[in-house]
């Protein structure tokens, strides 16, 4: 209520795993009442966004909750770091490959503008030629708006520093830099469907020129800007229509009038 009195238009919800909200209180799939109560809180054309949502708890009652309520972005940041069940298992992760796939479609088929988002790490001890291969496969059908990739760095004291099968450094960096060139080209496509469509932007800084903001699909300082030429500043919400894609940012022309925030 604080926040909003202070004119924020943008809360981000951010756990270690957002989805255990409610659980300490004894609420089972809590996180959409949270949700519902913000909703309440949050002025009509402000923002709620949901980061670090673990697909096994991704439930229908949250699918259906973000695909009906104004204020949630649809946008989810899932962090399910490899795509090969047998790796999962060795991160002792949640290894059910097809619950992944299972809860992405739910959440495209109730919010088809949903911008997802995702983080892997390789090179993790023991990945093969074919576990990275069926990684990169995954990285194609999923088709994620937002990857970020990691190399595996082995740290004293945790259980798989001790494994056997350490992946060299040269072969990590290798997958490292091929899954981030493909995801490029994804990410890529993804930005050139926009061309055209207009969006409302949150401009967050004025540069020379140009305000910066993002659209629902971009996060604060992880993901991508919309890049707005206008000669006097710009602040709040405005509407912009696409007009160019890039693998990371979108240029827009401006359609329509700035809001204060």
């Amino acid at each position: 209520r604080e926040l909003v009195d202070q004119g924020v238009l943008e809360l981000v919800l951010i756990a270690q795993d957002t989805t255990a909200w409610g659980r300490d209180l004894g609420v089972h799939d809590g996180l959409p009442l949270l949700l519902e109560h913000l909703a309440r809180i949050m002025p009509a054309e402000g923002w709620i966004r949901i980061l670090y949502a673990y697909p096994q708890h991704v439930s229908d009652a949250l699918v259906a909750t973000m695909a009906g309520l104004p204020q949630v972005c649809h946008y989810l940041d899932m962090p399910l770091q490899h795509g090969h069940s047998q790796v999962l298992r060795r991160m002792r992760r949640p290894h059910d490959v097809e619950t992944i796939h299972g809860r992405i479609a739910a959440l495209r088929a109730a919010m088809p503008d949903i911008a997802l988002r995702s983080t892997f790490i390789v090179g993790f001890p023991g990945e093969t030629d074919d576990e990275f291969a069926t990684l990169m496969h995954m990285l194609d059908e999923i088709a994620f708006d937002h990857v970020g990739v990691f190399t595996y760095s082995r740290e004293r004291g945790t259980p798989a520093a001790e494994m056997a099968d350490q992946v060299p450094g040269k072969i990590a960096q290798r997958r490292y830099h091929q899954m981030m060139v493909r995801q490029q080209d994804i990410s890529l496509a993804r930005n050139r469907a926009l061309l055209g469509r207009e969006l409302t932007v949150l401009v967050d800084e004025n540069q020379e020129g140009y305000a910066v903001g993002r659209s629902y699909r971009d996060a604060p300082e992880i993901d991508g800007s919309v890049l707005i030429p206008s000669a006097a500043p710009l602040q709040g919400l405005v509407r912009v229509r696409i007009t160019e894609a890039q693998p990371y940012d979108l240029l827009a022309e401006l359609v329509g009038g700035s809001r204060s925030g």
